[in-house]
């Protein structure tokens, strides 16, 4: 349902690493190189011999990864072996113990291997737009990992964007206005298939299940009739990065509002629903309509920060899920590319 409202640019050379002499770090087993987009980069780690072993030379690099992480947003490992979903886990493991479930979710995704999911799975001809994970609620994933198991025939990119540039870049009027009033999501959830069902959403087809969790979240909810379920919550805009302390932008509006659909479903749902009934939709926190012109403006920062690079197959790329932002591209053929999350945000609030 998803679609770009403000084209990514098309960066020559991305896709294969611009070489360049490195220092060999982890005891000459691995270098460092860049992709490079004008003054945009995103850094990429790869093997300096043949047979390294990312779990292990991760594990005695830790910190070295932690501290590159924290100033570039998000780093691509290319070139090791990673031999399955299995060792793609055990990767993300080494930086933390606990991989965190998908609750309260937002698009489709299927388990495939404990807490490892698929992609969102939304059709190949449509463009997710780059967003943080789970910005649209009051508690995320820190970091997310991404794992390309096979790369698709033609597109399929993964665009990521700095977020504390991304919000340099938006108008500073509009910034205030979106971290004085906050964002409130509104969503509708029933079983015609307009959109993910509550017991998707929830994992569970306990309503007092739903109901709990709702209340621990903060998050308002209404039954409305048999099986229809609307909640309402009021999230941040944007904040500060807990280790940091750098201004990020960090919502979903741009995704969740009506603006955001193609024009022809837009009109449909229209014609066919009241507002307050569509699937989704995303106001300022007090319930006043959010202005379109500002949401393109969102958009277009979104655009002009993003570094789109080809995937490899084998390629994991680690981001830091509040300072980088990541998106999809359409793509043609079969393409598999799983993630993994972990660390949350609850463990930083006081």
């Amino acid at each position: 349902m998803s679609k770009s409202t403000a084209e990514l640019p098309k960066l020559a050379g991305l896709g294969s690493v611009r070489r360049r002499a490195v220092a060999a770090s982890g005891s000459g087993l691995v270098k460092r190189d860049w992709l490079r987009a004008g003054e945009k980069a995103l850094p990429v780690m790869e093997p300096a011999v043949d047979g390294v072993d990312p779990v292990s030379w991760v594990e005695h690099n830790r910190r070295e990864v932690e501290t590159q992480l924290l100033e570039h947003g998000g780093i691509l490992f290319r070139g090791f072996s990673f031999r399955g979903v299995s060792r793609f886990e055990q990767f993300i493991r080494a930086f933390a113990e606990d991989l965190l479930k998908y609750s309260y979710q937002s698009t489709p995704r299927s388990r495939v291997s404990n807490d490892i999911y698929t992609s969102t799975e939304y059709p190949a001809a449509h463009t997710i737009p780059l967003h943080n994970e789970m910005s649209y609620a009051r508690s995320w994933p820190m970091k997310i990992w991404f794992h390309c198991v096979t790369r698709a025939e033609q597109g399929g990119e993964t665009p990521v964007a700095d977020s504390r540039k991304v919000f340099a870049r938006i108008d500073p009027k509009i910034r205030e206005r979106f971290i004085e009033r906050k964002v409130r999501y509104v969503r509708n959830y029933d079983d015609e298939g307009l959109d993910l069902s509550w017991s998707t959403v929830f994992q569970t087809t306990d309503r007092s299940e739903v109901e709990a969790y709702c209340r621990q979240a903060g998050i308002e909810f209404e039954w409305l009739g048999r099986n229809r379920l609307r909640t309402s919550q009021v999230c941040q805009a944007a904040l500060p990065h807990p280790r940091t302390g750098e201004w990020i932008w960090f919502n979903q509006a741009h995704l969740f509002h009506i603006s955001n659909l193609e024009s022809e479903v837009r009109e449909t749902l229209s014609a066919t629903y009241r507002e307050e009934d569509y699937p989704r939709n995303a106001y300022y926190g007090d319930g006043s309509s959010i202005e379109e012109e500002a949401l393109n403006d969102i958009r277009e920062a979104y655009a002009r920060e993003a570094i789109v690079f080809t995937w490899h197959t084998g390629d994991v790329l680690m981001l830091d899920n509040m300072l980088m932002a990541h998106g999809r591209r359409p793509f043609a053929g079969a393409r598999t590319v799983v993630v993994g999350m972990a660390q949350s945000s609850e463990a930083y609030k006081a």
